[in-house]
Parts: structure tokens; C-alpha cells; sequence
């Protein structure tokens, strides 16, 4: 399968979409979840972008910046997971591992935009002692057109123009190195989870991840709705859990204040 000169072009201009909400996180719609979806829905395979989307929003779920620190690029990772999988025909867990060159390529580039751009900060307390405010609103808009025509530009050479390089690399690799590919593109999801879970899980919770993985393991799903009625009936336990412990908490209080209360006006009696 090929990328056309179209789709090409649109899924560059859906990255500028998705790289300026990276760049302000507005959305949220960098996530590779929709950003796989997108582009599989572009390149007219939707079941594969979905699939994709989900292994890759898996492996990027944990990775967040952190101090200094920037994971590889979400977008990147999402677009060239699926136009790999999609041009070569290796599954997407495989081609998680082959798209990381991409994300962490894109990551570099964002990081110099990081440091260059701290270099306009002296400028714009210029314009904003003297008032300039058109001189001050076009600085602080260049940064962000500058970030959108670099992930069209990027985008556009990985997925269109370097398709035909890639396609042959990939085709040219022995079968251990494409299995090794896939292996690690099947553990990424799993390493995601674990650093997510590592950051938000709590030891009350410990029984809900044991019995959802119990499920998720040991139970013939022919689909993933099962999971999620059983996901969302766990919530609405947890949720009528905690409602009524606050509002056991509100009675108490409100006790105790009307004890205080009638305290208070028997010393005032006695007094």
C-alpha cells in the first residue's frame, strides 16, 4: 500500500492541527488515540488507525513531561505507526517500535524550539513596557505558527516522501529483527500502563486492577464491551461508596455543630 500525494497533504495538515494543540494543550486531540484514528480514517483502513490508536495511546499513556524531562513526541508516534503498519504491512505492535526514530526525532525538535525560543522573552518585556501591543501579539504568535509549519513540513517528508526508503528498510530486515520489532512494540503498551499506574494507583484500589485483569485474561471476550460494563459498573460502586461516606461525614458534622451549638447556649443559660 501507498500514501498519495493527498493524503499525504491532509494527514500534514492534520498533524499542524494536532501540533499546535500539542504545542498549548487545548484539546487534547494530540493524543495517538485520536491521531491514529484520524490518520487510519485518511489513509482509508478506519479498523487499523483504531487498533493502532490503542496500542500506541497504551504505550504513551505513563509518559509525561516531568521537570526537564520530554517524553517522544505523541503526535509522531501515532501518525507514523499507522502509515508504516499501513505501507508495510506489519501489525501495528510492530510498527509502535519502528516509529519511535520519528517521535524521538520530532521530541529533539521540539526541545531546541524550547531553548530558542526563551531567547524572545527580553523582547516581549519590551513591547509590553512600551505598550506595543500588535509588536507583542505577533511575537507571541510566531512561536506556535512556527511549531505548525514544522510538524506539516516533518509530517508530510515521513509519511509521503520517505515512504518508498522506509518501505524498503523495513522490507529489507531479517525475520529476527521484524520479530524483535513486534516483541517490543507488544511490551510498550504494557510499560505505559505500568509507569500510569505507578504514578495513580493506590493500595484501595489494588482489588479492582486484580479482578479486571482476572477478566481481561481468563474470560473469552468477543468483544471489549464486556469489559467496559464491568468498568463502569466498578465506577458507579466506588462513586456510591464515597457519596455515602460524605455524606456520613456531613451528618457527623452537623451533629457535632448542634451538639457545640446547644453546649454553647446552656453556658449562656447558666451564665
Amino acid at each position: 500500500m501507498t500514501v498519495s500525494l493527498t493524503q499525504g497533504l491532509l494527514i500534514g495538515l492534520f498533524a499542524i492541527i494536532a501540533g499546535i494543540d500539542f504545542w498549548l494543550e487545548g484539546f487534547y486531540i494530540f493524543r495517538p488515540m485520536i491521531v491514529c484514528t484520524v490518520t487510519g480514517l485518511i489513509l482509508g483502513d478506519l479498523k487499523l488507525g483504531i487498533v493502532a490508536g490503542g496500542l500506541t495511546e497504551l504505550a504513551f499513556a505513563g509518559l509525561t513531561p516531568v521537570g526537564g524531562t520530554q517524553p517522544p513526541n505523541p503526535v509522531m508516534a501515532g501518525i507514523m505507526t499507522v502509515v508504516l503498519a499501513y505501507t508495510t504491512g506489519h501489525t501495528p505492535a510492530t510498527a509502535i517500535g519502528l516509529a519511535l526514530p520519528f517521535s524521538i526525532l520530532m521530541q529533539y525538535i521540539i526541545l531546541f524550539y524550547y531553548s530558542f525560543f526563551s531567547i524572545l522573552t527580553k523582547k516581549l518585556d519590551e513591547y509590553a513596557e512600551k505598550a506595543e501591543t500588535r509588536k507583542f501579539s505577533l511575537l507571541v504568535l510566531a512561536p506556535t505558527v512556527i511549531v505548525a509549519i514544522t510538524y506539516g513540513i516533518i509530517a508530510f517528508l515521513s509519511v509521503y516522501g520517505a515512504q518508498e526508503p522506509m518501505r524498503a528498510l523495513v522490507n529489507s530486515m531479517p525475520g529476527w529483527l521484524s520479530h524483535g520489532f513486534e516483541i517490543a512494540g507488544g511490551i510498550l503498551p504494557a510499560v505505559g500502563f505500568g509507569v500510569l499506574l505507578k504514578s495513580m494507583l493506590k493500595g484501595e484500589f489494588m482489588p479492582y486492577l486484580l479482578l479486571g485483569f482476572t477478566a481481561a485474561c481468563f474470560i473469552k471476550f468477543g468483544n471489549l464491551m464486556p469489559v467496559a460494563i464491568i468498568g463502569t459498573a466498578l465506577a458507579i460502586i466506588e462513586f456510591y461508596h464515597d457519596k455515602k461516606d460524605a455524606d456520613n461525614d456531613k451528618k457527623m458534622k452537623e451533629i457535632a455543630a448542634a451538639a457545640q451549638n446547644n453546649g454553647d447556649g446552656d453556658d449562656e443559660d447558666g451564665i
